[in-house]
């Protein structure tokens, strides 16, 4: 992928749009009740201040709220979340639509069934054969930030794409993603990744339970991108959007940014760099970047925008 990362106050700066237009997000998305996603209603519900929504990936799939005194984690065998330690992985919001209580969910092409107790375990796409070149984002603990909880969570098209195409054409985003139209356009974009060899990753950005922005995590030195900069082994890019109006303009990308490239450090031992390659009208996107701790390194013609290559450097990361 070579398109730029999206912007946090922009809506993105790295590749292109989505599907069809899709209902609106409500207006009615309070400060301080956050809203959670309701996959049986396929509309936003506002969530209790006091309790921090989680994501149930039973077959109920719908949001439920967290003890305000126990921190929501993951329990891989029934792939729910239940009250316990810290640091624990929150399981995705909204299902496929179709899915009933107490009917299990079919596994799509590519994805395969986790074992799992009572009514149904979850299901996850299928390691790749051979090295896995992006050391499995799906199995990153969530990163604490200043907003809240913040997890990446792999793209399940059969769940998401109604979201995602829904983001894709606001005409902030499709501005510089291009993925603006029907659903297929979007699910087109993001098939290609799922269906290809793990160099690149779509993951969905939760907040506290809400699925919030879009992130593609790639591999820079396998991506066209390496032929115009000097790429190492191992260079690791993002490409994000914002996907909320709510959460633009005010910082929000700025923090999500530094924390994604935190987990990637944290969680890809020999990744010496993350790379970012915003488009560079998107001033908001370039700006967010810089104040997230990534440098400019250069200006580079690509296939599609002029961007403005980003690094931020593991030697830095507690400097910048």
């Amino acid at each position: 992928m070579t398109a730029g990362p999206p912007t946090p106050g922009s809506p993105d700066v790295t590749r292109a749009p989505a599907a069809g237009p899709l209902p609106a997000q409500p207006a009615s998305e309070a400060p301080t009740p956050r809203a959670v996603w309701d996959a049986a209603t396929a509309r936003a519900v506002p969530n209790t201040p006091t309790a921090a929504a989680v994501w149930d990936d039973t077959p109920t799939a719908r949001a439920v709220p967290a003890t305000p005194t126990a921190r929501a984690v993951r329990d891989a065998p029934t792939a729910r979340a239940v009250s316990g330690a810290p640091r624990a992985r929150p399981t995705p919001t909204h299902a496929a639509p179709g899915l009933h209580s107490g009917e299990a969910e079919p596994p799509a092409p590519g994805l395969a069934a986790l074992p799992g107790r009572g009514t149904g375990g979850g299901f996850r796409r299928a390691r790749p054969v051979g090295e896995d070149l992006l050391d499995s984002p799906r199995d990153w603990a969530p990163a604490a930030t200043p907003l809240g909880a913040f997890d990446l969570v792999p793209v399940r098209l059969e769940r998401d794409l109604a979201l995602l195409a829904q983001w894709m054409n606001d005409p902030a985003v499709a501005a510089f993603w291009d993925l603006a139209g029907p659903d297929s356009v979007t699910a087109a974009h993001v098939r290609e990744q799922l269906d290809g060899d793990g160099r690149s990753v779509p993951c969905l950005g939760v907040l506290d339970g809400t699925p919030m922005s879009y992130w593609e995590i790639y591999r820079a030195d396998l991506d066209p991108l390496a032929r115009h900069y000097p790429a190492r082994p191992h260079d690791t890019g993002v490409h994000l959007l914002i996907g909320g109006v709510a959460d633009r303009g005010r910082g929000v990308g700025t923090t999500l940014l530094r924390a994604v490239a935190d987990l990637i450090l944290d969680n890809r031992p020999h990744c010496p760099r993350v790379i970012a390659e915003p488009d560079l009208r998107n001033t908001p996107s370039v700006s967010a970047f810089l104040s997230a701790g990534f440098r400019f390194h250069a200006e580079v013609d690509l296939d599609d925008k002029r961007a403005a290559l980003m690094v931020r450097d593991r030697a830095l990361r507690n400097v910048l």
